[in-house]
């Protein structure tokens, strides 16, 4: 399976302020609900924008299975 580098959310740390969501320029996360998602991974520009917006360091740039 081929991988990919693209935002993993530790969600049991993350507080649901969004800082990710709106610091992202390609629209990768969203916030359904409380907790912020990787909804477009493959739109990932790897960035990193979302892991410096984070105030609780629950984001990481990680290479996963797409």
């Amino acid at each position: 399976m081929p991988k990919k580098t693209y935002p993993k959310i530790d969600v049991e740390a993350c507080i649901g302020c969004g800082a990710c969501v709106s610091a992202c320029p390609t629209s990768v996360l969203d916030m359904p609900s409380d907790k912020a998602v990787v909804v477009k991974a493959d739109a990932c520009t790897e960035c990193g924008a979302c892991v410096d917006a984070c105030p609780v360091s629950c984001i990481v740039l990680a290479e996963q299975d797409i």
